[in-house]
């Protein structure tokens, strides 16, 4: 959009009409103002359509990490089958336990083109035969106050499914999976509405691959120490995550 500087020609909007969709089948459906500017100099109108739009941007990630496990004293496929009430927090510095099923998680701070974001999320573990399933029940963000402020303008939905491989239980050597996939819909903040949604979306999508990226392996580490430690009877379930990457 043009600046108008003090030498410009004057200009005076009149609005002339307002076409407007109201029943949009997307999500991404634009409305228009048109309005007609004359300039007095030459006495002509020009036309100018501004685009209001309610669009919204959609991210999703997906990740699957696995690592080799030596089976101790105990079996790995034991460990798997704990009831979640038994869990360790992993790292009490990051999760903290809401209920036997529930955890409150917090992420690490990161960027999201020139704002620092803080998620924080309320998780659910739904105990499976071969490992568990994690499914997010909320999410909030903090940071600053355009961050916050997007709290009741966004969805988003998480699955982490974490497997041993019970057809070879009896192998020496095990294999632990986590399979996690992030979907985050968010209306578009005014802030942003001049970019556009294709750049916001692969930004978001980096961001959450990022966050994926980071997370998994230090879970999945923290996931193989726990069980050494349960396997050599250390039963206190205490944490051993120090909250650092």
């Amino acid at each position: 959009m043009a600046a108008l500087s003090s030498s410009s020609p004057c200009i005076r909007l009149r609005p002339v009409s307002f076409p407007c969709n109201k029943t949009p089948t997307t999500s991404n459906s634009l409305s228009f103002k048109t309005v007609l500017l004359y300039d007095h100099h030459k006495r002509s109108p020009f036309r100018v359509s501004a685009a209001i739009s309610n669009s919204k941007a959609r991210f999703i990630a997906r990740r699957k990490e696995s690592v080799t496990v030596r089976q101790l004293q105990r079996p790995l496929m034991e460990y798997m089958s704990l009831p979640a009430s038994q869990y360790s927090v992993l790292d009490a510095e990051r999760i903290e336990r809401v209920d036997d099923n529930t955890f409150r998680c917090y992420v690490y701070r990161l960027k999201f083109f020139a704002f620092e974001v803080c998620p924080v999320l309320l998780v659910r573990v739904e105990e499976q035969p071969n490992g568990c399933c994690i499914k997010l029940l909320s999410c909030k963000l903090e940071g600053s106050p355009i961050v916050v402020a997007q709290n009741d303008k966004f969805d988003a939905s998480m699955v982490n499914r974490i497997s041993c491989d019970s057809s070879n239980s009896d192998s020496a050597i095990q294999q632990l999976t986590s399979d996690a996939i992030i979907e985050v819909s968010i209306e578009i903040p005014f802030a942003f509405r001049a970019l556009p949604v294709e750049t916001i979306e692969s930004t978001g999508t980096q961001v959450l691959e990022q966050i994926l990226k980071l997370m998994l392996p230090r879970f999945m580490a923290q996931l193989v120490k726990d069980y050494q430690a349960w396997a050599t009877g250390n039963s206190s379930r205490q944490p051993l995550g120090t909250g650092e990457i």
